[in-house]
């Protein structure tokens, strides 16, 4: 029997389903992204009601969608890393793979800078943040792995450099001097980069 045609009323409320739930989006990540710019001033343990100001919510309306501040903190982190993410393709799609690779590989080091904000909570020993880590690596490998792959292909760095080693390393190059961070790490990095590139031109 063939399937039933929806009606023009079932295919009008799903439609309306679909903009609000692209409206709840955009709202949620206006709070979140409220919420970074407050933690970036503030700290992570800024007032709710400050939070609440900078998105323009009631605070009713923060702890409805984060009940604990570590859910808030979780989700802010999250949406910056899927940001760093997505944007691998973004600049593998508008720039040749050697400047690609070299701009993601900044973006990578703000959102190392932006995650240090966070260390105090993060090494807390609170349960909720034991999946971060992972879910920090299981987004960035991909993103960065494929970048290295195009540069790799197009000879601009050499073959064999593995994304979580190359991730790890600017993670590390981010604790640099104190009061020289993040420029230690973005002049390092691309000391780095150079030194990939070595041996790949005839």
């Amino acid at each position: 029997m063939p399937a039933k045609k929806p009606s023009q009323n079932q295919h009008d409320q799903d439609t309306e389903h679909r903009f609000l739930r692209s409206d709840a989006r955009r709202n949620l990540d206006s709070l979140l992204n409220a919420a970074m710019a407050v933690f970036e001033t503030s700290g992570v343990d800024a007032p709710m009601k400050e939070i609440a100001g900078k998105a323009g919510v009631g605070v009713a309306t923060v702890y409805r969608h984060f009940p604990q501040r570590s859910d808030l903190i979780v989700a802010v982190l999250a949406q910056q890393i899927d940001a760093c993410a997505d944007a691998a393709k973004v600049f593998a799609a508008d720039y040749a793979p050697n400047e690609a690779l070299s701009r993601w590989m900044q973006r990578y080091i703000d959102l190392v800078a932006k995650k240090r904000g966070f260390a105090g909570a993060l090494h807390s020993g609170d349960p909720a943040y034991a999946g971060l880590a992972p879910y920090f690596f299981k987004r960035m490998e991909p993103a960065l792995a494929g970048l290295l792959a195009d540069a790799s292909s197009a000879k601009v760095i050499r073959a064999g450099v593995t994304a979580g080693d190359l991730l790890t390393a600017v993670v590390r190059l981010c604790h640099g001097p104190q009061g020289e961070e993040p420029a230690y790490a973005r002049s390092m990095t691309r000391l780095l980069l150079e030194g990939m590139a070595c041996g790949t031109k005839e």
